[in-house]
């Protein structure tokens, strides 16, 4: 037998495999970040600041440890911004810093369930995006799994909404589409720095909402060592090393499988509140995400059959 013709077929039988371990890998990245990002609620509860300070200075703490731990992982790479960034990063950056701003302003402004059933969006509003910018078709199953989840998300909106509720859920709409459009823009330009990305985006929000805080209010608050302490919490577990574990795994993942795995959070989200703080979420909303962990569940198990 030819040498080359039997390095082709080995290659060709590696090739299956190696896509099977990246696949899982960004499976376990994403779902760490999406059990990392649930304690959002938990945080925005546990901290008695106003919004802009609450963001202001969350945003700080993930820059500072973000932007330290580029330098470290890229050497001079980092003060190449044109290469570390690229037309991808740059276009990531405010995308994802407005995300990051209104996913604390809806959690402020409406109950953590809410801000879940219009974060649940998120598969159908990747998937759309991905489709139109990069012309992803999302499979049969991933089709049948995201209607499961869209009745869910039917059946949790079936409970009521006061009209206070309207800028929370303004706000959760518009991280839903930045979020989506993160996920896109990771999957089309796979070169740029993620780390350095997220560290600027946390530096941009946190920029502006300290700038709004001088305007708007008396004093700047100075939280207290307890609050830093929380702030810090804060941030690793929702902005920093969630963002990042996102766009890495879903470097790796179709961003209709993505958007599905994060739907977890629309269960463990107003979970931790529930615990912590008796945040009923009600009825609807438990009887919606059973719904939509089914469809999360159901589709990676299908997933991981197909791959096998």
């Amino acid at each position: 037998m030819d040498t080359s013709e039997s390095g082709d077929r080995l290659a060709a039988r590696a090739a299956p495999s190696q896509y099977r371990a990246r696949w899982l890998y960004g499976v376990l990245l994403i779902t760490v970040s999406t059990l990392m990002w649930s304690s959002a609620g938990f945080f925005v509860r546990a901290l008695d600041l106003d919004l802009w300070s609450l963001v202001a200075w969350r945003s700080l703490f993930a820059c500072l440890c973000l932007l330290p731990l580029a330098f470290m992982l890229g050497g001079l790479a980092p003060f190449r911004l044109r290469r570390s960034l690229g037309f991808g990063g740059a276009l990531a950056i405010p995308v994802m810093a407005a995300a990051m701003f209104s996913y604390v302003a809806a959690l402020k402004l409406t109950s953590v369930a809410n801000v879940m059933i219009i974060y649940a969006t998120l598969p159908f509003v990747a998937a759309g995006l991905a489709f139109l910018l990069l012309g992803e078709r999302p499979g049969r199953s991933a089709l049948c799994a995201a209607g499961v989840a869209l009745l869910g998300v039917l059946i949790m909106a079936g409970s009521s909404t006061a009209a206070t509720d309207l800028a929370g859920n303004a706000f959760a709409l518009l991280m839903t589409m930045g979020f989506a459009a993160s996920v896109v823009i990771a999957r089309r330009w796979t070169d740029y720095d993620a780390v350095l990305v997220t560290g600027l985006s946390s530096g941009l929000c946190g920029l502006a909402c300290f700038a709004v805080a001088l305007v708007v209010l008396p004093a700047l608050p100075i939280p207290t060592l307890g609050q830093i302490a929380i702030l810090f919490l804060f941030s690793l577990a929702t902005q920093s090393l969630s963002y990042l574990f996102f766009l890495l795994g879903s470097r790796h993942v179709p961003s209709s499988e993505a958007g599905l795995i994060a739907l977890l959070d629309v269960i463990l989200g107003p979970l931790w509140v529930w615990l912590a703080f008796a945040e009923d979420p009600g009825t609807p909303a438990l009887v919606g995400g059973a719904f939509v962990l089914l469809a999360v569940v159901g589709y990676l198990v299908l997933a991981r059959a197909r791959s096998t």
